[in-house]
């Protein structure tokens, strides 16, 4: 056998090896999706052994090439290659596919399973986040590479479904990777024709190649010749188009080799069964029908082609040393931002402004603390769904994102509040410190991206401003109501509605802290009265919730509230006459919720049953705060059009209607 034939056949076993432990691990969990992993079987062993660059020893390496599965239904393909190529997986790992506590869980999952670049699953999240890390490749690039010095220098890999294709998210975030030329984005189309419900062509008739191309998009059509060669050949060509994101239309065969199960619904979302993978395994001319089956050699062979593509690694690591030496500024901010490490005592000088009754609007002061972070922060990025002028979120002097510059620090989205939460998560992953801007209500088109942003527990800011009915005229359309109750149910997401300037300064700079969790920041259109600074503590956000304003002698009621609403329970403590009233601000409940008893306790003495909760939303967030006796001045039925002033006295948020609901409060305590 010649070399080269032998060469062939240790390939042609190593993608069928792909195959197997896909459909055996399947099996074996009685639950998972075989057909795809079986299909792209090539593509994967064409991306992590001829086309990336990446060092299985270092997952983290900043510069190696980045691939996300955004079909994830699919992850017993990535888990096969990840433990094929040598990353911290073990057989012994696919065989605990899908069980609890397992490295390899049912969808990838960040933080969780070395080589998992971001969480996906949700279909048209995992294409998105791609296009923001495409993005942070040449941002970076912009901002670190320096003459000779190429430190940032590489390329982002997707593989997508045509469920993938059908999401609205993957059209927004699609058409802002054609509109800003990120020519090392790559996305191969596993086209195969096949839904839960049977062949794709029930809800899906568009040519998705001439839509890509539409958004700018070069586009490279394989049709059913999906093999390795191929697949390196096209991804050869993706790397030479340096203004425009590369589409791969491949036509897969679902289930590819099962003599019964291939190009059928049934393969997608369910195990083959024994009879059909031994059927399958005979195809293949596989040399045994023992489950997770490695051949002679072909971990061998796998791992030596990855070593070559790992040598890259330490190519970096000389050119970084270098690049060190004549630039320690950037490559010290370089090293740490990944980690979201910031320098010490960046912020010791947080703005704060003197009481004031006439005060402001939480989004001006947000606008404000926005330049002092940036100015401490390089890595600060972030922009607005087409709406900076009213959302007040633009980076003073930081210049615009463009094809044609990507050294800015602000971006303009477009309106696709979606697809802007994706593609922050993207950059958030890749180190900057990214936020994406719009009003509150809007906060829905951009769940998705939040939850997942949630469950991977990276740091993204999400800013919303028009809080509520406050916003006034615009009516019920534009003001939300649901939406800070469904953000705080959402685990890992701290939910943050400042009273003033000098809460919104400890949020923002609460915010830009986070190593490890999504922060939401939740501003007002309408005015707010700047609180007494020295009655706002530091840890003001951390703690979550903080007396501030109390009683002489023990209260007889508290009034307790968030957002502007904090100040209407500061007017309505000052109409309780005779009455001993403590004020609440209650910037985070999430921190609250954390702290420990003692210190719930002391901010709301179970001994005081008479409470009244104060927010222009829906009251469900406060019921558990405030008890059996107490009341919540909210909303339950959505707003209304007219001067917000107007709004507000209309549904009841008046200091006089407050009071009244104190005083019935106190008499059902004693009651």
């Amino acid at each position: 056998m010649s070399v080269a034939t032998d060469q062939q056949s240790l390939e042609k076993l190593s993608v069928d090896t792909i195959r197997t432990l896909s459909m055996d691990a399947v099996q074996k969990a009685n639950s998972g999706h075989p057909g795809t992993p079986m299909a792209l079987a090539p593509v994967a062993y064409a991306l992590y052994t001829r086309v990336m660059k990446h060092d299985p020893s270092d997952s983290q390496w900043i510069d190696r090439d980045r691939f996300v599965l955004s079909a994830g239904h699919a992850c017993m393909l990535l888990y096969s290659t990840l433990f094929l190529t040598g990353y911290d997986l073990s057989l012994d790992d696919l065989k605990e596919f899908r069980q609890l506590g397992s490295k390899t869980p049912g969808h990838p999952e960040y933080h969780h399973t070395e080589g998992v670049e971001v969480t996906t699953g949700p279909l048209g999240q995992g294409i998105s986040m791609a296009v923001g890390i495409a993005l942070a490749e040449r941002m970076m690039a912009a901002r670190f590479n320096r003459g000779d010095h190429t430190v940032i220098d590489h390329h982002t890999y997707v593989i997508a479904s045509d469920g993938d294709m059908q999401e609205g998210v993957q059209a927004e975030a699609a058409a802002i990777a054609g509109h800003l030329g990120l020519g090392r984005l790559t996305v191969f189309y596993d086209d195969n024709h096949i839904s839960i419900e049977g062949d794709t062509s029930v809800a899906q008739s568009e040519d998705v190649g001439k839509r890509y191309e539409a958004y700018g998009w070069d586009v490279i059509h394989l049709g059913e010749d999906v093999t390795v060669d191929s697949v390196t050949e096209a991804c050869e060509r993706a790397k030479q188009t340096e203004d425009k994101p590369t589409l791969i239309i491949g036509r897969t065969h679902i289930a590819y080799g099962a003599p019964n199960a291939v190009d059928t619904g049934e393969a997608h979302g369910s195990p083959l069964g024994e009879e059909e993978i031994r059927l399958t395994k005979e195809a293949y001319g596989w040399p045994s029908q023992e489950p997770f089956f490695l051949p002679d050699g072909v971990v061998d062979h796998i791992r030596e082609q990855v070593a070559e593509r790992a040598k890259a690694h330490q190519e970096w690591e000389d050119a970084f040393a270098a690049y060190r030496s004549d630039f320690p500024e950037e490559a010290a901010l370089l090293t740490r931002m990944p980690a979201h490490e910031n320098p010490d005592g960046w912020d010791a000088d947080v703005p704060t402004k003197p009481a004031d009754p006439k005060g402001m609007a939480t989004r001006k002061a947000s606008q404000e603390v926005l330049q002092w972070v940036a100015s401490k922060l390089p890595e600060l990025v972030g922009g607005s769904a087409d709406l900076a002028p009213s959302t007040l979120t633009l980076i003073d002097g930081a210049g615009s994102v463009s094809r044609d510059d990507y050294s800015g620090r602000n971006f303009h989205w477009g309106i696709r509040e979606h697809g802007m939460g994706a593609i922050v998560n993207g950059l958030t992953v890749s180190g900057f410190r990214a936020f994406g801007a719009t009003f509150l209500n809007f906060a829905d088109y951009m769940k998705g991206a939040i939850r997942i942003g949630a469950i991977m527990g990276t740091p993204s800011i999400y800013v919303f401003t028009h809080d509520s009915i406050g916003l006034g005229e615009d009516g019920p359309t534009h003001q939300p109501i649901e939406h800070l109750t469904h953000l705080r149910a959402t685990p890992g997401l701290n939910v943050v509605r400042p009273a003033d300037f000098n809460e919104t300064a400890k949020a923002w700079r609460f915010a830009a802290r986070s190593e490890r969790e999504p922060t939401v920041l939740v501003f007002s259109r309408q005015g707010a009265p700047t609180l007494d600074p020295d009655a706002v503590p530091d840890d003001a956000i951390e703690r979550g919730a903080y007396v501030l304003r109390d009683a002489d002698g023990d209260p007889d009621v508290i009034l307790m509230g968030s957002g502007t609403e904090v100040g209407l329970c500061l007017q309505a403590a000052d109409a309780l006459d005779g009455v001993n009233v403590r004020v609440v601000s209650v910037p985070c409940m999430e921190r609250f919720e954390a702290q420990d008893q003692a210190y719930r306790d002391q901010v709301l003495p179970p001994s005081v049953r008479a409470r009244v909760a104060v927010e222009a939303a829906s009251p469900y967030s406060w019921y558990r705060w405030v008890g059996d006796a107490g009341d919540v001045q909210g909303m339950t039925t959505f707003g209304a059009s007219g001067p917000y002033a107007k709004v507000y006295e209309h549904f009841g948020f008046t200091p006089e209607k407050i009071a009244e609901k104190a005083r019935a409060a106190i008499d059902r305590a004693k009651g």
